[in-house]
């Protein structure tokens, strides 16, 4: 009975984790979707202000438009190529997912960030309910990750080997084997994905699961890169289950 209680919890925390996860993405888009769009179109318009008359224009003017110009940047619009990237929002869903599990991890990277004071607001209550939750389901996946570890043990236990032996083994088995499933694998599906270099994309993994995230370096971000549609959300996933992954090593 105890078995399947805790089985009924750990569902019922997983499917609240990732409830909260989508309902937050969900308000995060509501929330900031319309004034990206308004941003862009303001980018593009002061672009094709600038292409019209920069041939005549004062000193002034031209640190204006570099000002102008640099805070877009900042904000995610890049106002390059023919077409103004209006219809590509930074806050689609599988963006705002990424972004709502950027934030409940203490990643943070940065370069997606609420700009409205709704979006703001919502975001420190969002964080505020969801790093603690977080932390009890990283807690969660590591508790039944460990539990796959004294099986282990035990299988290795009946078969005649010393504790202290087994305890070395299992810890090496799942450092192991988590160094290759969550560096060294993602890292050759970055170069491919993103054409970053193997060592970036190293980097890039070892930054983002150890939670500092310094934004550097960013899954989806590339303007000219054709990503397919739920990159990010995999990615999203993967930096759970990685997080989960170092909470067990710890545990261990």
């Amino acid at each position: 009975k105890a078995m399947f209680s805790g089985k009924l919890q750990t569902g019922l925390l997983v499917v609240c984790y990732f409830v909260y996860l989508l309902v937050g993405a969900a308000v995060f888009q509501a929330l900031e979707r319309t004034a990206e769009k308004q941003e862009k179109i303001a980018a593009a318009q002061m672009k094709e202000a600038f292409l019209q008359s920069f041939t005549h224009l004062t000193v002034a003017e031209m640190e204006q438009f570099m000002k102008n110009l640099t805070e877009a940047i900042q904000n995610g619009v890049y106002p390059v190529g023919n077409k103004s990237q209006v219809e590509d929002s930074n806050w689609d869903f599988s963006n705002s997912f990424f972004f709502a599990g950027t934030v409940v991890s203490t990643i943070g990277y940065g370069t997606l960030r609420p700009k409205t004071a709704g979006g703001q607001i919502f975001c420190v209550f969002f964080a505020l309910f969801g790093i603690p939750l977080n932390i009890v389901f990283l807690h969660r996946v590591g508790k039944m990750l460990s539990l796959l570890c004294k099986k282990l043990g035990n299988f290795l236990y009946e078969k005649g080997m010393r504790k202290k032996k087994i305890k070395f083994l299992t810890l090496l088995f799942f450092l192991a084997t988590g160094i290759l499933v969550f560096l060294c694998l993602p890292s050759l599906f970055f170069q491919i994905t993103e054409g970053w270099s193997y060592s970036e994309g190293i980097y890039f993994a070892f930054i983002t699961l150890s939670t500092i995230g310094f934004g550097d370096y960013v899954v989806g971000k590339k303007p000219d890169r054709n990503y397919f549609s739920y990159y990010r959300t995999l990615v999203a996933i993967w930096i759970l289950f990685g997080l989960a992954w170092i909470a067990l090593l710890f545990n261990l």
